[in-house]
């Protein structure tokens, strides 16, 4: 039997490998490109490759995995054996026809089973797209002898030519052989740096990458022609594993399987199921005996362990093995929980200040004194009975820890801090470019998404059937409307139905405090608000995490209609969705407590009813500001706590379990395959794969919402952000290092539009505190009490002076207390919190003078304090350099060392040249000086002589 040239294999029987034969896929209608496709061969191969981290030869490193199922069925063994005895059979000619598998028919006898025509049809373009892969320069073999049952695995490896060629063509930065100083300070801040070095000593990462350095590399885009700038000593190692994977991923991309009409790249391949999985390999293990040093292992000691949460992260090496763009998510996430620390210091200040002085508060101290006796109007209709002022003493001391002019003070530092965290960054990340070679970098236009080939595909289809002449086609606005209309209406229902469920939440506020009024027990009438406010933010807090999760699948499926052309443009305008969903979802809630609870109530005698039968709410005699409080907490922490952290930790676990059953339920079918030790990309196969860095910054955007958007209302919200991060750094960096199949390293020079959600936040957090400290606080009124109506200059009577009078007898029909003895007398003249005219004046309860006064000076505050915050942010914007001026310096000397090197390089050349002319003028002379006596015989060393620049 002759063996086929095109791929090396064993027998069936030795090996278990599933052997495509050649000669049967022709004789089908389909013809193989040139291609070599090593199956392994090795009888024991685990020791040389390194349990898959390299071919069978133990010298070609894995830089690539595509992934496959494959059935071993009985037809497909019989084709192949049929196939190898009609050796002599007419092979068919390549020509332009459907894809195997669909409307071809085989020339076999009819007693042949029946074949599964869909597998083939992937199994035939699996081969054409690997034999391109070959083509394209790209080294495989492949590998179905696995421990997982029915899944094959090819592995890619790129030669050191391939890799110079796509260095090139990506313009790759690379390191030179010139190698220059970096600045260093002098003088005191030398001194300064030199303290500081040994002070943070402790709590530097051990890792050789985060050592200070004196030198730099120059780096120059890669070019084959100038091979002799770069340091090849080390051609294994010149290129990284993440670099050699970036490489492969770009070539896969571009790389199509053309057969009728099919134009299909590994995304295609991937999202049409003819390959399962594509992904690089990790760089060893990471726990266990006799574990060969490596950068995962590292990364695992270092960074991803819960016992150096104290340190600093290894930035650098986290961007050599995952790339820069991960790099620079967590290099974001580092700053931002650096700068949480003054903001968390300041909170705990201002906090501190309300502990303090919450005994010398004036209005709180008249709310507590009994002596006063302020009886207060019913809270609802019929069931609720006249309450004593006193009674919500407790509540008026803790809103003071809150509501206090230090807070005020928080708000506008909050908003210089915002400016100031988002200018800190941009230095940062200019400091990182530089770092990571990265200055002058630009995106180019990704390749387009598989969905988006597959839309243009049917389209230029159907206008190929209606016989018209088509250039190549695009999606056009025409083509996307139902989808735009269909993101526009989807949008709003989601909206619509979070307003829904708040007013469902109202509802039952309103409701569940009138049936707990009914209580006849004193103590369950006093805690009737404590429970309606902790029961309702539990049921928001239950239904925004349960709506996170819906809103984030929507949000991809709008998305996913609209089939953006490029991945850059899917993932922005799916962040766009996701995040417009979920700011919603997480903040509606306190927007209403803030800004709209207490609002539209009415007075008594003409209160305002919801279904002609439900009283709006009121807010607590200290204001609406405690329970803002309240609901901000809990939501921000349950949030922090069930969604961020256990989520995070539970779902992958429950995953990783459920694998661990499945595959012990193969292992007990098979003991034989039980036996054999996993390759790496076996291990890595099982790992969760990575679905992007969306969900991550979600998480500390919305984090960031709660501590800017009310900060005036909680200044303890940095604080607990600070203690979730810390903890959320080490539970990423956990995962990404080992419960992740290792990400495609993607270039990137900055976080992208998550920059601009941050600058939109922290403007608009500027706009909603001053409305929470002028509206939803009592600070504005006391100022206008203190200044307009106060006889002594003291806060003494501010509590009666926000107090109106309602007479009794004016209650409407029905609405009036069951019980008007209650507090043990009968009540003729009750209060309640708004600024109206008294019974006995002309125009009784119209509103008075003093709420125009009070609300012409909130808006007054309102206006001042935006405008100013504004103008203080725009200046700390200005006066702070995007660039450091260290960093532009060297990039300046960057360039200028570029110029030099090629000046020396032309200035070299042009040396040669002229000693070249030198030697050729003088040869020219020596052969002039030679005697005229010179016979004819000579005449060729002459002309030789002659010849000689000519040969050079």
């Amino acid at each position: 039997m002759r063996v086929n040239k095109k791929y090396s294999c064993l027998p069936a029987e030795e090996k278990g490998i599933h052997i495509i034969n050649i000669r049967a896929i022709e004789d089908i209608g389909y013809d193989q490109h040139e291609s070599t496709i090593l199956n392994s061969l090795s009888k024991n191969p685990d020791a040389d490759c390194k349990y898959g981290l390299y071919f069978r030869d133990g010298k070609r490193k894995v830089d690539y995995i595509l992934v496959y199922h494959y059935k071993k069925s009985s037809a497909g063994k019989t084709l192949a054996r049929r196939a190898q005895q009609n050796d002599s059979s007419v092979r068919s000619t390549k020509q332009d026809q459907p894809l195997p598998g669909k409307g071809v028919q085989l020339e076999m006898g009819e007693s042949e089973p029946h074949m599964d025509y869909h597998e083939d049809d992937k199994r035939f373009r699996r081969e054409e797209y690997e034999g391109n892969l070959v083509e394209a320069g790209l080294e495989l073999e492949r590998d179905e002898d696995t421990k997982i049952h029915g899944i094959g695995f090819v592995k890619i490896h790129a030669p050191w030519n391939v890799l110079c060629r796509e260095a090139e063509f990506l313009k790759l930065k690379m390191p030179t052989k010139k190698m220059y100083q970096i600045n260093q300070t002098h003088g005191l801040l030398k001194k300064i740096n030199s303290v500081i070095q040994k002070i943070t000593e402790p709590i530097q990462p051990k890792v050789a990458e985060h050592k200070p350095q004196t030198v730099k590399r120059l780096s120059y885009p890669f070019s084959r022609e100038k091979q002799h700038l770069f340091d090849l000593s080390d051609k294994d190692s010149f290129f990284d594993s993440k670099t050699r994977s970036t490489i492969v991923y770009e070539i896969l991309k571009r790389t199509t399987c053309t057969k009728a009409k099919y134009s299909m790249g590994i995304t295609s391949l991937l999202a049409n199921g003819v390959y399962s999985a594509a992904y690089p390999l990790h760089d060893g293990d990471y726990e266990g005996e006799n574990v060969e040093p490596n950068d995962r292992k590292l990364l695992c000691e270092e960074w991803a362990s819960y016992g150096v949460f104290y340190k600093y992260q290894p930035i650098d090496l986290v961007r050599k093995y995952f790339g820069e763009k991960i790099g620079l998510y967590f290099a974001w996430l580092g700053v931002y929980t650096q700068m949480l620390i003054p903001a968390s210091v300041v909170g705990i200040i201002v906090f501190l200040y309300g502990c303090a002085t919450v005994d010398e508060n004036i209005p709180s101290m008249e709310m507590c004194d009994q002596r006063n006796n302020i009886t207060m109007c019913p809270l609802c209709d019929r069931t609720c009975s006249y309450w004593k002022m006193s009674s919500a003493c407790a509540t008026a001391r803790a809103s003071h820890l809150f509501d206090n002019p230090a807070t005020v003070f928080f708000s506008v530092f909050m908003a210089l801090w915002a400016a100031t965290f988002m200018e800190h960054w941009k230095r940062k990340q200019m400091r990182l470019n530089y770092r990571w070679d990265l200055t002058g970098f630009e995106e180019e236009e990704d390749h387009p998404r598989a969905e988006y080939e597959a839309k243009v595909l049917e389209k230029s289809l159907r206008k190929e059937h209606k016989h018209k002449e088509t250039d190549k086609e695009k999606l056009t606005w025409k083509d996307r409307f139902p989808a735009y209309l269909t993101n526009f209406v989807g949008i709003i229902f989601m909206v619509g139905l979070t307003f829904a469920i708040v007013f469902g939440v109202i509802i039952y506020r309103i409701s569940t405090a009138a049936a707990l009024a009914i209580s006849s027990t004193p103590s369950g009438r006093s805690s009737v608000r404590v429970t309606v406010t902790a029961t309702a933010v539990i049921i928001n807090l239950v239904v925004i995490i349960i709506l996170d999760e819906v809103y984030g699948c929507i949000a991809r499926w709008l998305t996913q209609i609209e089939v953006p052309k490029t991945d850059k443009n899917f993932e922005e305008r799916l962040i766009f969705k996701a995040f417009l969903l979920k700011f919603v979802n997480a903040y509606t809630p306190i927007f209403y407590v803030a800004f709209f609870k207490g609002r539209f109530v009415g007075r008594p005698g003409d209160y305002v009813y919801i279904f002609h039968s439900f009283r709006m709410e009121e807010c607590a005699p200290g204001g609406c500001l405690m329970e803002l409080c309240i609901q901000l907490s809990i939501i921000m922490l349950g949030k922090q706590l069930i969604q961020n952290n256990l989520f995070e930790i539970g779902i992958p676990k429950m995953k990783k379990f459920i694998r661990y059953l499945k595959l012990k339920r193969r292992r007990s079918l098979d003991h034989e395959e039980h036996m054999k030790k996993k390759q790496r990309y076996e291990v890595d196969y099982n790992l969760e794969p990575f679905a992007g860095l969306t969900p991550e910054y979600m998480e500390m955007i919305i984090q960031f919402g709660f501590v800017t958007l009310f900060v005036a209302s909680f200044p303890l919200a940095p604080l607990f952000a600070l203690l979730n991060n810390i903890i959320e750094i080490r539970l990423d960096a956990k995962k990404f290092v080992t419960e992740l199949r290792r990400p495609v390293a993607v270039r990137a020079k900055d976080i992208g539009i998550w920059y601009n959600i941050l600058r939109g936040i922290g403007k608009l957090a500027v706009i909603i505190n001053a409305f929470v400290i002028s509206f939803t606080s009592d600070f504005i009124p006391r100022l206008v009490y203190l200044y307009m109506y106060s006889e002594n200059g003291t806060m003494h009577g501010f509590v009666n002076h926000t107090l109106s009078s309602f007479n009794v007898s004016d209650f409407q029909a029905g609405t009036a207390p069951n019980d008007p003895l209650d507090l043990g007398y009968e009540v003729q003249i009750c209060r309640y919190k708004d600024y109206r005219e008294p019974p006995w004046s002309e125009n009784k309860y119209d509103i008075s003078k003093d709420f125009w006064a009070v609300l012409a000076a909130r808006l007054a505050f309102v206006i001042v304090f935006q405008n100013l915050v504004m103008f203080m942010s725009d200046f700390v914007d200005w006066i702070i350099p995007d660039i450091p001026k260290d960093i532009s310096q060297q990039i300046h000397k960057e360039k200028v060392l570029m110029v030099e090197v090629f000046m020396r390089e032309e200035q070299g050349k042009l040396h040669m040249l002229e000693t070249w002319k030198d030697k050729d003028k003088r040869k020219g002379e020596n052969c002039n000086n030679h005697s005229p006596r010179l016979s004819r015989s000579h005449s060729g060393s002459l002309s030789s002589c002659h010849s000689y620049p000519l040969e050079v």
